[in-house]
């Protein structure tokens, strides 16, 4: 792979010869310069803005100011730095009619594996902290305190970002700037297992158990305490988010994967791989349409925005309150944390007499 005098790519020394039509951060020269742009125009707006509003919804929205929710906010930082710079940077090159430079491809490929590994780690953090909060004692899951949420958080972008340093100073595996797609490193082998394979393997195990543990503790005659159903309807929407990400993912990997094997040329990694990167656009309309807590944020976010009403985003009485100390005749501990008055959560007065216990 070469650069001319003005350091950009220079095409002419590149692997897949029958490919230069098409750019990894470009897209297809196929497509004329205005459907390009207005498609990754659209990405970027509808992306950022979304990913901006899921963030804010854990802060307006009631129900959702819990200190686990804090994974969610981070998998959506991670998706708001790809549509909020890597998106747009290639929106900026289309439009000043540039050739892409061998910098800007650096920039944005180092960014999306960043945010890839970040994602990752935060969605088996997930999946964790929605078994610990619907199948563990309050006292176990109050272990879970705001100083080690912070630290989970930051050591998850710390081992993602040493991981990326150290794949881009070693040089290893394909070269995605420089179209040379000649298979996987054994070091990258390894690394994906350690940082992709076991997290996705624990958060499928986690969500299965949580899963099986909640349908037989549940099933019967009894209905669970209004906030615990609140609480599994966001759990299923994480399964849900969980779910997208790999849809999203995986093809791309599989290409990765059979690359080793086979040649396979440089329009299918990229097409794969900006297919990979609308998930970050995607994944907060989720959230939008499946969970009630966070479509009503959007909502109030909206009006509040784009409209230029007046919203309130105070706390307010909720239709049935939880339920009352009668329902606490479960005989495990996964509905005790949700209604024992022992628990660490305030007691909230209501006007007709009864107490909920906030999560």
């Amino acid at each position: 792979m070469g650069l001319d005098a003005g350091g950009t790519l220079n095409k002419s020394m590149v692997t897949f010869e029958n490919d230069l039509d098409v750019s990894p951060v470009t897209l297809s020269s196929d497509w004329s310069r205005v459907a390009r742009l207005l498609l990754l125009a659209s990405l970027a707006v509808v992306g950022s803005v979304g990913n901006v509003f899921m963030i804010s919804a854990v802060m307006v929205e009631d129900h959702l100011k819990k200190r686990g929710n804090a994974f969610l906010v981070n998998v959506a930082l991670a998706d708001l730095l790809v549509s909020g710079m890597v998106i747009p940077a290639s929106a900026i090159v289309i439009l000043a009619g540039h050739k892409e430079s061998l910098s800007t491809c650096r920039f944005e490929w180092t960014l999306e594996a960043l945010c890839f590994l970040v994602t990752v780690l935060t969605l088996a953090t997930i999946a964790a902290e929605n078994y610990a909060r619907l199948c563990l004692p309050a006292e176990r899951y109050a272990a879970l305190t705001p100083s080690r949420v912070t630290t989970v958080i930051l050591a998850a972008w710390l081992i993602a970002a040493m991981s990326v340093a150290l794949q881009s100073s070693l040089e290893l595996g394909p070269d995605f700037c420089g179209r040379r797609f000649n298979g996987i490193a054994a070091e990258q082998v390894a690394g994906a297992m350690v940082l992709v394979g076991l997290p996705t393997l624990a958060t499928i195990f986690l969500y299965f158990r949580l899963v099986i543990r909640v349908r037989r503790l549940t099933r019967g005659s009894f209905k669970p305490p209004v906030a615990f159903s609140w609480d599994y309807e966001l759990t299923k929407t994480n399964m849900y988010s969980f779910v997208l990400f790999v849809v999203f993912w995986l093809p791309f990997g599989v290409a990765l994967c059979i690359s080793h094997l086979r040649p396979i040329s440089a329009r299918v990694f990229y097409n794969l791989a900006w297919f990979a990167l609308s998930k970050s656009c995607v994944n907060n309309l989720l959230y939008c349409v499946v969970d009630r807590h966070f479509r009503n944020a959007y909502i109030k976010l909206f009006h509040y925005c784009c409209c230029k009403t007046t919203v309130s985003f105070s706390r307010r009485p909720r239709g049935d309150g939880g339920r009352a100390s009668g329902d606490v005749r479960l005989r495990v501990h996964i509905i005790h944390s949700y209604a024992s008055p022992s628990s660490s959560r305030p007691t909230i007065a209501r006007p007709n007499g009864r107490d909920v216990y906030e999560l």
